[in-house]
């Protein structure tokens, strides 16, 4: 057996709210894959309204765990990422979503450039391939990423061919200046978009690996979707306001936004 890479200077950061089973599979195998090469730190944050125990006992050693009780109907996924990376102490973060799966020497790859000094390095170019349901089942059968690359041709791009979330690494002190997560996105959103926008803008180093990210198919429930008209236009105008920002500008906002928030 190989040992495992050594990615102790890293912390992976999964934030998440479970609607299914599914859900919970999808997070038990993304957290295998990765426990099952690498030797480093992860971070599952629950926030539901109620915890039965279940997750924790799943998940065991695997990882660290912590709970937090929230009643509110919208998974505020921005600000517990943001307080998430405030709490890690490692250089180096991983912001992974909890039903992806990344080839093992992509995410070595993606570690060795972050450490050689880019600011933000994604494991993949921009491919999301979704899994479908029957490949899926399939796969946390056998855990072997290999599967899952022979089948590629039978899944679909649902994000098209450059999307910018899923999976992110990141140099922590960079990501905390650039303003982290921006909790003007509530819910679902195109935060992945805006937040790849502004670090353009701010001159970051950005590197995308090149191959592919495979998502772990599952249901949409109201965390996947736009909930109302006015949620829509307040995402839109929340990117739109990157977008047309100068550095001084961005680096202003969200010096202003978290006095705000927070």
């Amino acid at each position: 057996m190989r040992p495992k890479y050594d990615l102790s200077d890293f912390t992976f950061l999964i934030p998440i709210r479970l609607d299914s089973i599914v859900r919970v599979e999808n997070l038990m195998v993304t957290i295998d894959v990765v426990t099952k090469h690498f030797v480093t730190n992860i971070k599952v944050l629950n926030v539901d309204g109620y915890e039965n125990g279940i997750l924790p006992k799943l998940i065991g050693k695997k990882s660290y765990y912590e709970f937090v009780e929230d009643w509110d109907n919208v998974f505020y996924r921005t600000k517990y990422l943001n307080r998430m990376a405030l709490s890690a102490s490692t250089p180096y973060l991983v912001i992974w979503d909890a039903d992806v799966i990344v080839p093992v020497e992509q995410i070595k790859e993606a570690a060795t450039w972050i450490r050689q000094g880019f600011d933000i390095v994604y494991p993949y170019d921009g491919l999301f391939y979704d899994t479908s349901d029957i490949i899926r089942e399939a796969f946390l059968k056998r855990k072997d990423i290999r599967f899952l690359k022979r089948n590629t041709a039978k899944m679909g791009l649902i994000y098209g061919k450059n999307m910018r979330g899923g999976a992110i690494f990141v140099n922590r002190k960079k990501y905390i200046e650039s303003g982290m997560e921006n909790e003007e996105f509530y819910g679902w959103g195109p935060e992945d978009f805006e937040r790849y926008t502004r670090w353009k803008i701010l001159d970051y180093k950005i590197y995308l690996v090149p191959g592919c990210l495979f998502h772990l198919s599952h249901s949409r429930g109201h965390d996947s979707m736009f909930r109302s008209y006015e949620q829509l236009k307040d995402t839109n105008n929340a990117f739109l306001k990157t977008k047309y920002s100068n550095k001084n500008e961005i680096l202003k906002n969200r010096k202003v936004l978290w006095k705000l928030l927070h």
